[in-house]
């Protein structure tokens, strides 16, 4: 049964009840397959500026060209970045810091620090990338 024909057989009383409730489908909307990891990745991040200041503290995070960095210790310096997409059904992940663990928000699933699956529906890991770090500039290769 579709999305629109259940909420039709449901009637307009019961949606305003569900009106909390995510009513996501469980299909890729698109129908399309999950967006691959991007590949040939070889970019700067320069920590100095504003825009990426966020990776200054413990847990911070931010995205770019399809790949979530993130400060998992200020004080010791210490990077990881992984793709961005969930490798359920492609929802963008973001980090949880109390757990260290990248999380999706469409169904919940989770992924290490370092992008393995601690908890499905999700099968695989997100893709990892290399970090380094020189001063202020931060570089993520593949």
């Amino acid at each position: 049964m579709e999305r629109q024909e259940f909420l039709r057989l449901l009637g307009t009383a019961s949606i305003a009840v569900c009106a909390g409730c995510s009513l996501e489908s469980c299909s890729n909307d698109s129908g399309g397959a999950v967006p691959a990891a991007p590949t040939g990745v070889d970019f700067t991040l320069d920590l100095s500026m504003t825009a990426n200041a966020i990776l200054t503290s413990d847990g911070g995070f931010l995205y770019k060209s399809g790949i979530i960095v993130v400060c998992l210790n200020a004080t010791a310096k210490t990077y990881v970045a992984v793709s961005q997409a969930c490798t359920h059904q492609g929802t963008t992940v973001s980090f949880q810091s109390s757990s260290s663990q990248f999380v999706c928000p469409a169904h919940g699933s989770r992924f290490s620090s370092s992008g393995t699956v601690v908890q499905g529906p999700a099968a695989s890991s997100l893709h990892q990338y290399n970090t380094s770090l020189t001063g202020t500039n931060l570089r993520v290769f593949s």
